[in-house]
């Protein structure tokens, strides 16, 4: 036996001390689906590690340490910059979802402390009964996708328009340093306080979100609660080009009127209605219903529903879906009345609003569009710009397409865009890419076996997943030139050479601090081994 088995062996049976032998997976199976995202595959883990609470995660990680090894947290699994892909074959890989209590729910003081493998669909329902919500309270991928990951790399979707982002809103964090330490953050770190409050002192959580958890792993977040909003409306317009559609989305976002604001073009559109089935319709009918505040407002709002089925979205070209909210049925009807005028002086006209209504009744569905709706891969790109700067984003991305049209109809790569408005300051271009391609472990895993069954195999095609990465890398170096931002940094953007040498240098110094010899999440955030 060479030393370095003999020195992984023995590190496989500290870790199995720790949390026990059936919660580190060294079987090469496992070590390759955990060490997958969405679109990368690349080198898998040594080891993966699954802890039940803060001290077993505390105890591991210390010991994957002192052993040399790199050591990696894993949410959900669902994002795609390489977030949590190890960069070296000795990484250890924590898989956090067993660490997904609800620790407590505080109504006097109004906040939510939860683990961090908690998803956010079971953070929602466990506030379900109370009235209360957080304010941002998830991504669509909720029912996979970690509030640690969430933290980590950043996500929009429910609350968003209103509330910001994942990191806008959590006030507290206990974050497991590279030692074994561990470390809180806001109020919760005052000796005899509680986690009420994120700023005492300079705001270490903030500096523990967006991190890709290059500087720790979080292990409980606190998250602070508002009362559910009653009134409820919902609209959707159709415009007849991009320009038009993003410049309604600004002067809606700017005016705060919005709790969720986001759009598609036309392919993006004609993706969604050809991957849902009849049977998820009737499904999602009766979230409708069930939804409505009133037996007569079910039955009318599924009687609209139903009888606008499909066909209304056939002459749409880039939609646009809203849903607002309000302590009030008058003061969401207010907020509807005035998002209608803007979208006419934009040329907007208003439209069935069966997807927004479908959506917000069923939040939290299955992540069965990791695939395409005829089986193919699937990967996003995305960038953050200024609400002046979001029209000539989304025309350069359209430059971008077009300078590689030839090379996108050899490879049947197709793209579509999403839009979407974070809070009163940001706009979100989402370019979206399909190709044939073979499903990996990670999607056979997450999609619906059901709806898995039902999808055409493609062969493996790793010219084309080239082709993607590179154009994702232009994208990526489009938006460095132009002056956007990112969500999940993670490994893919170019956060090193598109960021002040001076501001890198003081999250070098940080990582520094934090973890001295680099072993946690290496490369993430462009910080070199």
């Amino acid at each position: 036996m060479i030393p370095q088995q003999q020195s992984n062996e023995s590190l496989i049976d500290e870790l199995a001390t720790i949390v026990g032998a059936e919660h580190v997976l060294t079987d090469a199976e496992s070590c390759a689906l955990y060490a997958q995202d969405v679109f990368t595959k690349a080198i898998p883990a040594m080891a993966v590690v699954q802890p039940e609470n803060t001290e077993q995660l505390a105890d591991a990680v210390k010991t994957a340490v002192g052993a040399g090894c790199d050591v990696i947290p894993r949410g959900g699994g669902m994002s795609y910059t390489s977030g949590y892909v190890p960069s070296s074959d000795n990484a250890v890989l924590f898989d956090l979802r067993r660490m997904n209590r609800v620790l407590e729910i505080n109504i006097e003081d109004m906040y939510v402390t939860a683990e961090c493998g908690c998803t956010w669909k079971e953070l929602h329902e466990a506030l379900q009964e109370t009235g209360l919500r957080t304010p941002y309270w998830g991504t669509l991928s909720g029912s996979k996708a970690s509030i640690g990951g969430g933290f980590s790399q950043n996500s929009i979707f429910w609350g968003s328009g209103q509330f910001g982002t994942a990191a806008d809103n959590v006030i507290g964090l206990e974050v497991v340093l590279a030692d074994g330490s561990v470390v809180k953050t806001g109020s919760g770190a005052q000796i005899n306080s509680q986690p009420f409050f994120r700023h005492f002192g300079p705001d270490l959580t903030g500096l523990f979100t967006c991190d890709s958890g290059a500087l720790g792993f979080k292990a409980t977040a606190t998250i602070r609660l508002i009362k559910k909003f009653e009134g409820r409306q919902f609209a959707a317009f159709d415009f007849k080009t991009g320009e038009d559609a993003i410049s309604a989305m600004s002067e809606i976002s700017r005016q705060g009127l919005a709790m969720e604001c986001f759009g598609f073009d036309p392919f993006l559109q004609s993706q969604r209605m050809k991957r849902e089935s009849l049977a998820k319709d009737v499904k999602a009918l009766a979230g409708v219903m069930k939804a409505s505040g009133s037996v007569l407002g079910a039955l009318k709002d599924g009687a609209k529903v139903a009888l606008a089925g499909r066909r209304y979205m056939d002459d749409v070209d880039h939609s646009v879906q809203i849903m607002i909210e309000d302590y009030s049925q008058t003061g969401a009807d207010a907020k509807a009345n005035q998002i209608r005028e803007i979208a006419k002086r934009f040329n907007g006209r208003e439209i069935e609003n069966s997807i927004p209504k479908i959506t917000r009744a069923n939040p939290f569905g299955p992540v069965n569009g990791m695939l395409g709706p005829e089986g193919e891969r699937w990967v996003p790109s995305h960038a953050l710009v200024s609400h002046s700067k979001a029209v000539t984003g989304y025309q350069a991305i359209l430059e971008l397409f077009a300078k590689h049209q030839k090379e996108m109809e050899a490879h049947q790569v197709e793209t579509g865009f999403l839009y979407a408005t974070i809070s009163s300051n940001a706009f979100v271009l989402e370019p979206v890419f399909f190709w044939p391609d073979s499903a990996e472990a990670l999607h056979r895993q997450s999609v619906e076996a059901d709806h898995l069954a039902k999808l055409p195999v493609h062969k493996e095609d790793l010219e084309a997943r080239a082709f993607v990465a590179k154009v994702r890398e232009e994208f990526a170096e489009l938006f460095r030139d132009i002056g956007g931002v990112h969500m999940q940094i993670g490994k893919s953007y170019r956060y090193a050479d598109g960021i002040d040498a001076n501001s890198f240098a003081l999250i070098e110094a940080i990582k520094k601090a934090v973890d001295p010899t680099n072993q946690v999440n290496p490369g993430a955030l462009g910080v070199a081994k």
